[in-house]
């Protein structure tokens, strides 16, 4: 257990840092998420194929994994909007409401009973990010595109849990980021449309940072995610993806200096988050010192 907690809090300093990504790569948030598929998808082909740790699977697990990929996809698409529409702090802070989508889903898709507890925090945490909406208003579009970002963001890791059962974390997460990929190849020409991009092809320094986010941030990060996941609730990992928004506020407010920019109502719900965190994690060293009591 201890080991499932370390390795998920390493993938979420991993992931708060892919905020401060979202700004230094200055490609439009589709092209972003597109290249870091390719990126991420042929590295673990060819990695964990070297490896011999992929394995066959069915047709139809193939489909599932491609949907939930491809809502991963579309997830990060949105994540990345969100930053680029606000600001890393706004867009990080949009994204601890996962906990909240995850209290909801996760009993729907699992089919167990709703905890009170687990809503409960999830409705602290939309309470701060409605505090920050309310008051701070330039960054309104960037909220909502948060907003959207969370819901989809609560939606594959409870998918995951049940693939993980079957598949294993190489196998999933190649085929996942794959499958992700191919669709949102399919949608991009669209999207591009709507939403133009002065640059198709990165140029270095985008293509460097890319390298990182694919291959640090991504394919690393993921398999310590996955492998959390199996020893641990998707609530809890989602609950404690909101570490997210501290670790990356932070270097938001160290690299670009954002403290100057948020209004002391950014503040008052970013504390009511953080509170939600703290009772978690209170609740569930109570709950560990239950079950060695038992």
């Amino acid at each position: 257990m201890k080991k499932a907690f370390l390795q998920l809090h390493l993938a979420v300093f991993l992931a708060g840092f892919t905020g401060i990504l979202g700004r230094l790569i200055t490609l439009n948030e589709g092209l972003l998420v597109w290249y870091r598929l390719l990126i991420s998808s042929v590295t673990m082909w060819v990695l964990y194929s070297l490896m011999k740790r992929l394995q066959r699977i069915s047709r139809m697990d193939i489909l599932r994994i491609t949907g939930v990929g491809f809502i991963a996809a579309i997830h990060w698409v949105t994540f990345y909007g969100a930053i680029k529409y606000a600001n890393v702090s706004v867009g990080l802070v949009c994204f601890s409401a996962v906990g909240f989508f995850t209290a909801l889903f996760e009993p729907l898709i699992l089919k167990r009973r709703l905890h009170k507890t687990e809503l409960l925090l999830g409705l602290i945490v939309m309470l701060g990010i409605y505090i920050i909406f309310q008051f701070d208003t330039q960054y309104k579009t960037g909220i909502i595109v948060g907003i959207l970002s969370a819901m989809l963001g609560s939606l594959f890791p409870i998918y995951n849990k049940l693939l993980l059962q079957r598949v294993n974390v190489e196998t999933l997460m190649t085929y996942e980021l794959t499958g992700g990929f191919l669709v949102l190849s399919g949608l991009l020409p669209f999207y591009l449309h709507y939403f133009p991009a002065p640059d198709f092809f990165p140029d270095w320094r985008n293509l460097g940072w890319l390298l990182v986010l694919s291959w640090i941030c991504s394919v690393w990060a993921f398999r310590l995610s996955a492998s959390a996941l199996k020893k641990l609730s998707a609530f809890t990992v989602n609950l404690t993806y909101n570490l997210e928004p501290v670790y990356g506020i932070v270097l938001a407010f160290a690299v670009y200096h954002e403290n100057k920019f948020l209004s002391h109502w950014f503040y008052a719900g970013f504390g009511l988050i953080l509170l939600a965190l703290i009772v978690h994690i209170l609740l569930l060293r109570e709950k560990g010192r239950k079950l060695k009591a038992a």
